[in-house]
């Protein structure tokens, strides 16, 4: 993650962050992350992280009924990263901000995420605001991975990082169309970066994507495939 001091000429006051922090969360779903509040039921993510996630990937495989905890672990991993490119993407796009994700909490009992202080970036004061994004975002998940002592493929992971990109990118165009051209650039300027590049592409104007890998969702017991997996039609 960037260097909070190398990057101290460009911090957005307190203030301004919070308030497009909550701007996006308003439009709900994986926009919400929490800021300020109560400590009491939060915890921080590093924490999880050393776990392996494990509580939320074995609740992701009792959902869908999958002895195999490694699809557990790949859909708990795509919802989380879902929740971590969502509100960095929109607050950088409609605000200008590019938010601080170093002190990032999850929820005791599931998935929520909550920043206690509200930090961030201005984007146009930044050398490489892309850079510093997507360092946001992959850096947590390159913590998950770290983590994990249920063994899943890199790529594979890498893949749902990718796929929950290109489906954050979706969600922020459905709910203002008029962000299409910036959005698509910045995602497919993420797309081409570290481990990013290569976990698939983007095969329509409306961000819909195609991945080089399969979160293994097909495995449950419904057998069905996502609509960007490798292994669909």
């Amino acid at each position: 993650m960037p260097d909070s001091v190398m990057y101290g000429s460009a911090r957005a006051p307190a203030p301004a962050v919070a308030a497009a922090l909550d701007s996006v969360a308003a439009r709900g779903g994986f926009f919400a992350l929490r800021v300020g509040g109560p400590d009491d039921g939060w915890h921080p993510l590093a924490d999880s992280y050393a776990r392996g996630f494990t509580d939320l990937a074995h609740r992701v495989a009792a959902r869908y009924d999958t002895g195999e905890l490694r699809i557990g672990v790949s859909i708990a991993h795509l919802g989380h990263a879902a929740r971590l490119w969502s509100p960095v993407l929109a607050c950088t796009l409609l605000h200008g901000i590019v938010p601080d994700l170093t002190e990032l909490q999850r929820a005791d009992d599931g998935p929520a995420l909550r920043l206690p202080r509200p930090a961030g970036w201005y984007a146009d004061r930044l050398p490489d605001a892309t850079a510093v994004l997507g360092d946001q975002v992959m850096g947590h998940l390159h913590a998950l991975a770290a983590g994990l002592d249920i063994k899943v493929a890199p790529r594979l992971l890498d893949g749902n990082a990718g796929s929950a990109l290109a489906e954050a990118g979706r969600a922020l165009l459905d709910l203002d169309p008029a962000l299409r051209d910036r959005l698509t650039d910045l995602t497919t300027r993420l797309l081409a970066t570290g481990r990013l590049a290569g976990t698939g592409r983007l095969t329509s104007p409306d961000l819909d994507f195609r991945r080089r890998s399969c979160c293994l969702y097909y495995r449950t017991p419904t057998g069905a495939k996502c609509g960007d997996c490798c292994l669909a039609d």
